[in-house]
């Protein structure tokens, strides 16, 4: 039995050996080209990406002549951090699950870009003018800019607000 062990021990460490080889010979052509990322900033995904952050709608503080919300955004350890920039595009909401058919606009300067993850929340104001009738949602979609364009995939909020014809989003902003 002890003999047995032995050779499947050997066996073991003489495969690994040999895949070990491989990784290395089959590497060298592409080491030389580009420098290794480190296996920290390899392994973790954009914090931007809709499935690797959570959204929030709160109330916030209202203004002359509108109800503002806040929709928060915050990333869990383990996702990198990314940039975002002006407000987000194709803003819907709906309650239940059917679309309220308001559809919001944006306001304020596009051009700024903040940093989000893990420890930098960020959030965004959606501005409902207050003359109008309202209509009651719980959910918010959205899609977030970076500097260079638009981040794929849907993002989604949840939380009680009312929403009208007018109604504009802000562009994202640091901090909770």
């Amino acid at each position: 039995m002890r003999t047995t062990r032995k050779s499947a021990v050997t066996a073991a460490v003489t495969a690994v050996t040999a895949v070990a080889g491989l990784a290395v010979a089959a590497g060298v052509g592409t080491a030389q080209a580009s420098p290794a990322p480190t296996p920290a900033r390899a392994a973790a995904p954009s914090a931007c990406r809709p499935a690797n952050h959570l959204a929030k709608i709160t109330e916030g503080p209202a203004s002359s002549g509108h109800t503002h919300y806040r929709v928060t955004l915050t990333a869990p350890r383990g996702y990198a951090s990314c940039e975002l920039a002006g407000s987000p595009t194709d803003v819907r909401f709906s309650r239940h699950g059917t679309e309220t058919g308001v559809t919001a606009g944006r306001y304020g300067s596009q051009g700024g870009v903040v940093t989000f993850g893990p420890g930098h929340p960020v959030h965004f104001d959606i501005q409902v003018p207050s003359a109008r009738r309202g209509t009651a949602a719980d959910e918010a979609s959205f899609t977030l800019r970076a500097p260079g364009g638009v981040i794929p995939g849907t993002s989604v909020a949840e939380g009680k607000l009312s929403v009208a014809p007018g109604t504009l989003v802000g562009p994202v902003r640091r901090g909770a």
